[in-house]
C-alpha cells in the first residue's frame, strides 16, 4: 500500500471513532513520514500535538496501523515545518448529505438485492443477503414474541403503510433476525423486483469507510437510499461512530419520506443505547418498538419440537422437556443442545432418550449463582499472569490494557451490567471506554483463535 493511500485509510478510521473536534486537533495534519515494516513515522506540525499524540493516541495509531497492515508497529513522531497539504477527501470528508432528491427518487432495482454482488462500483464481497431459511412458516410463535411476529405479518402485506420504522429489540438469540428476515423474503415472495436490503450495522461501518476511502460516497449513498425494505441488524453497533451516525440519519430520512419499510434490531431499547444521538432515538421511536422476551417453556418445547422435526426426528416428550428445561433459556441453546444430542446418537446408532440426553448436557458447567464483578476481573488478571491492580490501575501499557478490556468484555457478556457500571468496576471515569473495548472484543474473538481461547479459559475457570 503507498504512502499516501495507507495514510488516508488510517485517518478515515481515526475519523469514525473519535470526536470532530479531536480529529481537527489532533490527527488532521498529520502525515506519513516514512514506513519501513514495522517502524513508522508520523509526521505532526509542533512539540503539543507530538506530546499529546504519544500520551493519549498511540494505542489508537498502532490499532488502526494493525488493521491496514502493519502490526506491531514502533510509532515515532517527528515535528516537521512541511506537512503535505491534505487532499480534497481529507480536507472535507464527503457525508453524503446533499444528493437527497436525486437519491430518493432513483429508479427500482430489478434485481433481487440480497446476494452478495453490489449494485454499484464498490467490491462488497462480505455483504450478506437473506437467509431464504428464516420464513413466517418456520418461527415458533409464543407469549414472548407474538406481538413483534403479528407486527412483521402486517409489514410484509404492506411495507411502509404502518410500523414504520419497526424496532424490535431484546436478547441474544431470541428471533430478531429470523423475524426480519422473514419479512424480507415475504415481500421478495410476493414482489420479486423490490429491493430488499438486508445488513448488519458492523457491515454498514464497514461500506461506509470504504466509501470514503475509494470516494464512492455517492454509490454508497444510492445503494441504500434507493431500497425499498431497509432492514438494520444489531443498530447498538452504531453507538460512539458520530460520522456513521450522521450518515445513517440521512439514510433513514429519506427512506422514511419516501414511505420505505424500515426493520431495526438492538439489545436494548433506543434510549438505553449509550452515545446514540437525540434525533436517532426520536426517529427510532416513530413507529413501534416491541420488547422480544426469552421464550416462556411452552415455547421453548414447541422449538425443540420444530427444530427437530427439520431433520426429520420425532423426539420422546420427556426428552423435549427435559431440554427445554435445562438447554438455556434463548433459542440459539436449545438448538445447540438439541444438534449436540442429535449428533452423538447418529453416530452411535442409538434413538435419543431421556437418560442419553441427561447424560450429555449434565457434563454443560452451569453458571455459579452468585458470581461477582471482582471474581471475574481477578480470574482474567491470573490467566494473564498480572497484577489486578493493573487490571483497575492507570497503566496503558499493552500487555495491560487487553486483558482490562477481555474483562471488561466479561462484565458485560457474564453478568450483563451497564457500560457505566462496567467503567465504574474498572476505575476507568468514562464509559465509553467500556463500550470501545466490549466492541473491540467482541469483533476480534471471531478472528483471533488465541483471544478466544483465553476467554473459553477464562470462563472455564470461573464455571468450574
Amino acid at each position: 500500500m503507498q504512502t499516501d493511500s495507507l495514510w488516508q485509510a488510517v485517518l478515515g478510521e481515526i475519523e469514525l471513532s473519535v470526536s470532530r473536534g479531536n480529529f481537527v486537533t489532533w490527527f488532521k495534519n498529520t502525515c506519513l513520514l516514512k514506513q519501513e515494516g514495522s517502524q513508522v513515522t508520523i509526521g505532526v506540525q509542533n512539540i503539543f500535538i507530538k506530546q499529546q499524540l504519544e500520551r493519549k493516541y498511540n494505542d489508537l495509531f498502532s490499532e488502526t496501523l494493525a488493521k491496514n497492515g502493519i502490526t506491531d508497529a514502533e510509532i515515532t513522531y517527528k515535528v516537521t515545518a512541511s506537512i503535505p497539504t491534505p487532499s480534497p477527501r481529507n480536507d472535507e470528508p464527503v457525508l453524503i448529505t446533499r444528493d437527497v432528491p436525486e437519491v430518493a427518487n432513483a429508479p427500482r432495482s430489478t434485481n433481487i438485492p440480497t446476494s452478495s454482488t453490489a449494485t454499484n462500483s464498490l467490491s462488497h464481497s462480505y455483504r450478506q443477503g437473506l437467509n431464504e431459511r428464516y420464513t413466517f412458516d418456520n418461527f415458533v410463535v409464543g407469549g414472548s414474541n407474538e406481538l413483534a411476529f403479528a407486527a412483521c405479518q402486517a409489514i410484509s402485506h404492506s411495507p411502509g403503510t404502518k410500523y414504520n420504522p419497526l424496532f424490535l429489540y431484546g436478547g441474544v438469540g431470541i428471533g430478531k433476525t429470523h423475524l426480519m428476515q422473514a419479512v424480507g423474503n415475504k415481500i421478495l415472495q410476493q414482489n420479486p423486483g423490490a429491493k430488499v436490503v438486508y445488513i448488519s450495522m458492523e457491515q454498514f461501518t464497514q461500506e461506509f469507510v470504504e466509501a470514503l476511502r475509494f470516494r464512492k460516497a455517492n454509490d454508497f449513498a444510492t445503494h441504500y437510499r434507493s431500497a425499498d425494505v431497509f432492514i438494520v441488524d444489531d443498530i447498538q453497533f452504531i453507538a460512539g461512530k458520530e460520522k456513521v451516525q450522521e450518515e445513517f440519519f440521512h439514510t433513514f430520512n429519506v427512506l422514511h419520506q419516501a414511505s420505505k419499510q424500515i426493520i431495526i434490531s438492538s439489545d436494548k431499547p433506543p434510549k438505553e443505547i449509550p452515545t446514540l444521538e437525540d434525533r436517532l432515538k426520536s426517529r427510532f421511536a416513530w413507529g413501534m418498538s416491541i420488547d422480544m422476551q426469552n421464550p416462556d417453556f411452552e415455547t421453548r418445547c414447541a422449538i425443540v419440537q420444530t427444530k427437530a422435526g427439520s431433520h426429520e426426528v420425532t423426539l420422546p416428550h420427556d426428552v423435549v422437556e427435559y431440554l427445554a428445561n435445562n438447554s438455556g433459556t434463548n433459542v440459539r441453546e436449545l438448538e445447540g443442545a438439541l444438534n449436540q444430542l442429535l449428533a452423538f446418537c447418529e453416530m452411535r446408532g442409538l434413538e435419543p432418550n431421556l437418560s442419553i440426553a441427561s447424560g450429555l448436557l449434565s457434563v454443560s458447567k452451569t453458571r455459579p449463582k452468585h458470581l461477582s464483578a471482582k471474581q471475574i476481573i481477578e480470574r482474567t488478571a491470573r490467566h494473564f499472569q498480572i497484577p489486578m491492580e493493573d487490571i483497575l490501575g492507570p497503566k496503558r501499557d499493552k500487555d495491560i490494557v487487553v486483558p482490562r478490556q477481555v474483562a471488561m468484555y466479561m462484565l458485560r457478556s457474564e453478568l450483563h451490567l451497564s457500560f457505566p457500571k462496567i467503567a465504574r468496576e474498572l476505575g476507568r471515569k468514562d464509559h465509553t471506554t467500556a463500550i470501545h473495548s466490549v466492541e473491540k472484543i467482541e469483533k476480534e474473538s471471531q478472528f483471533d483463535a488465541s483471544l478466544r481461547l483465553a476467554i473459553n479459559e477464562i470462563k472455564e475457570r470461573l464455571y468450574a
